[in-house]
């Protein structure tokens, strides 16, 4: 009987594992998603299919992760271009300690300075649709091609090597 539970789960993993590892392979499609804006209404990922997105996916309770790495890629406009277009996504479903309102008003402060547009995701829909796994306490860099493929996904602190990785790929699509 043990014999065979345990061929059951070797063949349940065996099963399962290439189905999570292509769930992490890039390029890989992905879908837009209804996120909600800073006012609290439905809002689709702006500019999907019409141009290349960077899409800063950051846990509220540490959003100063990469701030090194963003005032760097303002500052000298990296990867900005025509072709791009930057926003963020507050990952709220996993910050507890800060309520959703507040947030969104931070963040509402936030874009009076610097005309960024952030939405909220209050229940993981992006990580959740787009396959991302757990993201709570991660600054989540991703890429998105116009034609709506993933091709960039770096969760957590950004290395100067891993920023120069990043360098390479969004000059393709900028």
């Amino acid at each position: 009987m043990k014999k065979h539970a345990s061929i059951r789960a070797l063949l349940l993993l065996a099963l399962l594992l290439p189905m999570s590892l292509n769930a992490q392979q890039l390029p890989r499609k992905v879908k837009n998603v209804e996120l909600i804006s800073l006012e609290g209404q439905p809002a689709r990922l702006p500019h999907f299919g019409d141009k290349n997105l960077m899409i800063f996916y950051v846990d509220p309770d540490h959003p100063k992760q990469n701030e090194a790495f963003t005032d760097e890629l303002e500052r000298n406009h990296r990867a900005a271009g025509e072709n791009i277009y930057s926003f963020g996504v507050m990952n709220l479903k996993d910050a507890p300690l800060v309520p959703n309102g507040m947030a969104r008003n931070i963040a509402r402060k936030r874009t009076i300075e610097n005309h960024a547009t952030i939405l909220a995701d209050e229940n993981r829909i992006l990580s959740t649709a787009w396959g991302l796994g757990d993201c709570n306490n991660q600054f989540v860099l991703l890429l998105v091609s116009k034609e709506g493929e993933l091709v960039y996904v770096h969760k957590g602190e950004i290395s100067p090597a891993e920023a120069e990785k990043f360098y390479k790929i969004v000059d393709n699509y900028r």
